[in-house]
């Protein structure tokens, strides 16, 4: 896949997080608070500021944490669609890019992601009605 940073993918942002991803970002020494929102399901997802990821900055069209980024971040825009399962996103500008063989080995990817962050929401879940 070829990136043309344009940002797109960054704007309004829904990306799910790993307990991995959100320990990586950390080390790297940012506060979970600041970048981390759990929905009403208990998934953990990117925060936004300004309708973009708060480690997006839009004047020079860069993230502030690429080589700690997300692994979504990292595989995208491979997604996963609830209609279709695994595709390439199409507000993506570049997703022509994608070849057919990435598509797959990417979606392998995907979905072991998707498994994990799954296991981790009901872990969240689980703890939050117990405390209920």
């Amino acid at each position: 896949m070829h990136c043309v940073r344009c940002g797109l993918c960054c704007q309004e942002t829904e990306m799910l997080l790993s307990e991995s991803d959100i320990g990586r970002i950390e080390r790297i020494g940012y506060d979970a608070k600041r970048f981390v929102r759990i929905d009403k399901t208990s998934y953990a997802k990117l925060r936004n500021t300004q309708k973009h990821c708060v480690f997006y900055n839009p004047a020079k069209k860069e993230c502030l944490i690429y080589d700690k980024r997300p692994e979504g971040c990292r595989i995208y825009p491979v997604v996963f669609d609830y209609s279709t399962g695994i595709a390439v996103d199409e507000t993506c500008s570049e997703r022509n890019s994608v070849s057919y063989q990435e598509q797959a080995e990417t979606g392998l990817q995907v979905k072991s992601l998707l498994a994990r962050i799954d296991k981790e929401a009901q872990k969240r879940a689980r703890k939050k009605s117990r405390k209920a």
